[in-house]
């Protein structure tokens, strides 16, 4: 483990998070083990901007030549008409979680869509091709998957929420920007459909510490054993959705995968080397599960 003073402070490249609050982020930890463990000249510092600071810390960027940051809540849409160029999934899904610095240039990218299928093609068997996909939620984490699975050729995508329109709104939207079909499914049907879903997406904070005893929403009775079933809540690590997954002898998938690749991605835009996967899972699993 390397230290400041083992480091050439002058030349050392900064990276960080742009955020409001951002103390309780894992994004140091796991950022900052990694760049030890590859003996990377880089720092990953917490920084708490507010929103009437958001446009002068963006600036920062280019003055004080930092090499990237993340950007989170509230400022992932914010953000955008301060940066030079958006990548493709960044512009489709509206967001951004990651900036690069590219000598001056600042590229808006979104890894939350790209770390949940990294994740599930890592952790599963997931082969995009004629897959029918069932996503409930409609919200920031599901706008994300929505496009990256449109994006990766998926055959349908199937959308559920508690808020219909909220649902309709994100289908039509994926199926005017990429080539897909997509349809949507309201709650109380959900459970008669399930034989023709390949994977099950839960991108809503149901089963979240600490409500860990609700209703999943889908019961194990209606799941097959072909069926991976994806819950991107990661606290606790076995949500009552992955139980049910279980029982049902289906694929059970928890959401911290999602959260770890979003960052290996986001560490590799900045520094342009593979990241230590395995030692920022146990950061990530540290902060999380053993404080």
């Amino acid at each position: 483990m390397q230290h400041l003073s083992d480091l050439n402070l002058a030349e050392t490249k900064v990276t960080g998070l742009f955020g409001y609050p951002v103390e309780h982020s894992l994004s140091p930890a796991m950022h900052n083990d990694a760049f030890s463990e590859l003996g990377l000249n880089h720092v990953y510092l917490p920084f708490s901007v507010e929103p009437n600071n958001l446009e002068q810390a963006v600036a920062g960027l280019r003055g004080l030549n930092i090499t990237g940051v993340n950007v989170t809540i509230p400022h992932k849409q914010n953000v955008i008409p301060h940066l030079d160029k958006l990548s493709e999934e960044a512009e489709l899904i509206g967001a951004v979680n990651t900036i690069f610095n590219d000598n001056g240039s600042l590229i808006g990218h979104n890894t939350d869509g790209r770390g949940f299928i990294r994740s599930l093609k890592e952790e599963t068997d997931f082969k995009a091709d004629g897959q029918k996909v069932l996503l409930v939620g409609a919200g920031g984490a599901a706008r994300a998957i929505a496009f990256q699975l449109a994006l990766e050729g998926i055959s349908e995508l199937l959308i559920s929420d508690l808020d219909t329109a909220k649902a309709q709104s994100l289908s039509s939207e994926v199926e005017e920007n990429v080539d897909i079909e997509v349809n949507t499914v309201k709650e109380e049907k959900v459970e008669t459909i399930m034989d023709d879903v390949d994977l099950l997406v839960d991108a809503t904070p149901v089963g979240m510490d600490p409500h860990v005893d609700v209703a999943p929403v889908v019961s194990a009775e209606v799941m097959h054993s072909d069926l991976i079933v994806y819950d991107v809540v990661y606290n606790p690590q076995e949500t009552v959705l992955l139980e049910a997954a279980q029982q049902a002898g289906a694929e059970a998938v928890s959401g911290l995968g999602m959260l770890l690749y979003q960052g290996v991605i986001a560490f590799e835009i900045w520094t342009g080397e593979e990241a230590p996967v395995e030692v920022m899972r146990t950061a990530l699993e540290e902060g999380i599960y053993e404080d």
